[in-house]
């Protein structure tokens, strides 16, 4: 990778957006009034039977919603903007020939796979990616279609490097990390700065759409919260660096099955979880937070928050989203989504700090890589686990009943 590196600051995402615009769409910014409407009303008490918050009063924010929809970006998700950014500073450094001479290599779970492939086939680079044998049949797919040079690997970050090592020593590839690069975090910031004109442009043409409506300035300065879904961080962190120091609170978003919530974790414990290995169906979100993007993250200057989601509020998100917004999304996408409809700890922040007024919240809508044979079987689960939560078999949270699994 590069190793004359760019500041984390505002201007050079300002910097790496003239670079890379060329070579990417600026995606649409959406708003839906039936989940802003669900967003501002109180769960219920039967909902959250079974979860940390039973016996509770439920929070009532006030909320409107508007998503960034990374999923109509190209090859389906925001991970162009971070590849493009890192391998046009790698050809600035070392020059198009030396480039591709060598090839480029990464390890990625699918998006940023496809992202580097097109990248490097924009400018006749040779890719070598390396892939979890359990990736998406999608993701594998669109990735070979780029003409990129595919390799297996086991699913953990340290089996994914490892198979990175031999490929380097055989090619002299020069390797694109997925996440953990300054110019990666820097690139995947370049929708933080598109994100923030399109709701100005958005709301100076519908003020109506803001929860301000009624204060023009204060709905002039923009979304008072973001929230990113993360996984090795670069997103999250690439944003954080893009609004940190204005009105604009960026939280992170993450899964909480099989340890998914490493960030979270790492956060509260003060040390970074360097490994995680979970089945989550977010599985763009299956890997643990870097040196580079931990540093952003663990900093509450930059990240004033992270939250966890279950499984189920995922899927439940999900549906939301394919039924209410017609938006074909993939199940990393929404944990965002499912952070500010489900998780109370998140809902009475908003609640306690926004009072009446209430809070206009963006939400990234990462991709949309994902298959109708993976969403049918996951909604074929959902319906067999919500049948048996009904019976009693197992709690909120998809964790069988003590009492029902005897016999």
């Amino acid at each position: 990778m590069s190793t004359i590196s760019l500041p984390l600051t505002r201007d050079s995402i300002v910097a790496a957006h003239n670079l890379i615009k060329p070579h990417i769409h600026t995606t649409p910014v959406l708003t839906n009034t039936t989940l802003s409407n669900i967003a501002s009303t109180p769960q219920s008490p039967e909902v959250l039977k079974g979860t940390q918050w039973e016996g509770q009063e439920p929070a009532k924010p006030k909320i409107r919603l508007f998503f960034k929809a990374e999923n109509f970006q190209k090859i389906g998700a925001f991970k162009v903007r971070g590849a493009f950014h890192a391998v046009l500073r790698l050809i600035e450094e070392r020059g198009i020939e030396d480039v591709r001479k060598k090839g480029v290599v990464t390890h990625s779970s699918g998006n940023h796979a496809q992202a580097l492939a097109l990248a490097a086939r924009t400018f006749s680079i040779p890719a070598h990616i390396v892939m979890p044998s359990i990736s998406t049949p999608s993701k594998i797919s669109g990735t070979r279609a780029q003409g990129a040079i595919l390799h297996f690997s086991g699913s953990t970050a340290a089996e994914r490097e490892a198979v990175v090592a031999d490929v380097i020593k055989e090619t002299g590839a020069t390797l694109i990390p997925p996440y953990d690069h300054p110019h990666i975090m820097l690139g995947q910031g370049t929708m933080a700065l598109e994100f923030e004109q399109e709701v100005a442009a958005l709301l100076a043409e519908k003020p109506e759409l803001s929860v301000h409506s009624q204060d023009c300035a204060r709905a002039e300065k923009g979304l008072d919260a973001l929230i990113a879904p993360c996984g090795g961080g670069g997103m999250l962190s690439g944003n954080a660096i893009y609004f940190h120091n204005s009105t604009t609170r960026v939280f992170g978003a993450e899964p909480e099955f099989q340890g998914a919530d490493d960030a979270r974790r790492g956060v509260a414990a003060g040390e970074r979880v360097t490994s995680v290995k979970t089945l989550t169906i977010a599985d763009g979100l299956r890997t643990p937070l870097g040196p580079h993007t931990w540093n952003v993250i663990a900093n509450r200057d930059y990240v004033a928050g992270l939250y966890a989601v279950t499984e189920q509020n995922i899927k439940d998100a999900l549906r939301l989203v394919l039924e209410r917004m017609k938006c074909f999304v993939e199940p990393s996408a929404v944990v965002g989504l499912a952070t500010v409809l489900y998780n109370e700890d998140f809902r009475k922040m908003v609640e306690r700090e926004a009072g009446e007024e209430g809070w206009d919240v963006g939400l990234i809508f990462s991709g949309g890589n994902t298959t109708i044979e993976a969403l049918v079987k996951m909604f074929g689960d959902a319906s067999e686990e919500r049948k048996q939560r009904e019976e009693g078999v197992v709690d909120a949270n998809g964790r069988r009943v003590a009492e029902n699994v005897a016999g």
